[in-house]
């Protein structure tokens, strides 16, 4: 009996040991994780709050060196980038709008099994998720339809993710049949069912598409380098990639700002540029964060 004891003892000991030995790895491994994940950007953030010779110099190792906001007053002097964030408001909020409602309009009657063309509309969904016609022929049919340089072009192409409407529709598929069926009892049609009913029941999946649909609309550029050529329609994520990949005097030479007596250089202003274009989606994010895991596992209840 004793030695039975000593032996369990021994066994639960090695247990403790092994269970704080994955911790440690696992925090480990967190700790490496958070650091190549926070490290640049706090570098960029102290790059851009930094005075122009500490820059030049290659002072700026983790915290902001002789701490100057020139930089950021700068950029945010420059008209055309006022005009890009404007834009880009206006793709985002639209368009984020008009995706989750055509989203949920597509997603419901195919999570209904009353719907006739059911089986062969999911089938047709999922196809487009491995073939497409290619982008020479989506080019062809969007100028073609006259929205080439305009501002629409950056909505109605890219109206309906596949995926999304997946998920919606699984989240939909979630709702007890029961609660439908007595809603259509007492006089209700799909209308009032879907408005009244059903999108209430999904608000954790809908705010997880919302946030999809914004990040994706805030930060797509390829529809607006292939189809809008006027500066005054362009977004932010154009206007920062002429910075970062063309030149940043562009900012220096049409701004008030004595530029030779701040000593700035063109890579504080383009990471100055990089941080007034990731704030804004950083402000949104925590506003729907506690939606973020129920809504993704809500809506990946069913296939």
């Amino acid at each position: 009996m004793r030695f039975g004891k000593k032996l369990r003892a021994i066994k639960y000991h090695q247990g403790l040991v092994g269970d704080l030995i994955f911790d440690l790895v696992i925090g480990i491994f967190l700790l490496i994780a958070v650091v190549v994940c926070v490290y640049p950007f706090l570098y960029v953030v102290s790059v851009a709050l930094s005075s122009g010779e500490a820059v030049n110099k290659g002072l700026v190792v983790l915290f902001p060196v002789d701490f100057s906001a020139e930089a950021l007053k700068t950029v945010l002097g420059y008209k055309q980038l006022w005009i890009s964030y404007a834009n880009t408001l206006f793709y985002t909020v639209v368009g984020t709008f008009f995706n989750v409602v055509f989203t949920c309009l597509a997603a419901y009657p195919l999570s209904r099994k009353k719907f006739v063309f059911r089986k062969q509309m999911n089938f047709l969904l999922a196809f487009t998720m491995y073939f497409s016609g290619g982008l020479i022929p989506i080019y062809i049919v969007v100028t073609r339809l006259g929205l080439y340089n305009s501002r629409w072009v950056m909505i109605l192409p890219v109206l309906i993710s596949a995926y999304n409407v997946m998920i919606c529709r699984s989240a939909f598929e979630s709702i007890s049949e029961e609660l439908f069926e007595e809603a259509a009892i007492e006089g209700a049609n799909d209308f009032y069912i879907l408005g009244e009913i059903a999108v209430p029941l999904i608000k954790p999946t809908l705010a997880v598409l919302t946030l999809y649909y914004a990040v994706a609309r805030y930060n797509d550029f390829f529809s607006a380098l292939l189809y809008i050529s006027d500066s005054k329609k362009e977004p932010l994520q154009i206007f920062l990639r002429r910075i970062l990949l063309q030149s940043s005097m562009e900012i220096m030479q049409t701004t008030n700002i004595n530029m030779g007596a701040v000593s700035q250089s063109t890579i504080q202003v383009r990471y100055v540029c990089i941080v007034v274009a990731v704030v804004p989606i950083m402000l949104v994010v925590p506003l729907v964060q506690k939606y973020l895991v129920q809504g993704t596992m809500l809506g990946a209840v069913k296939g």
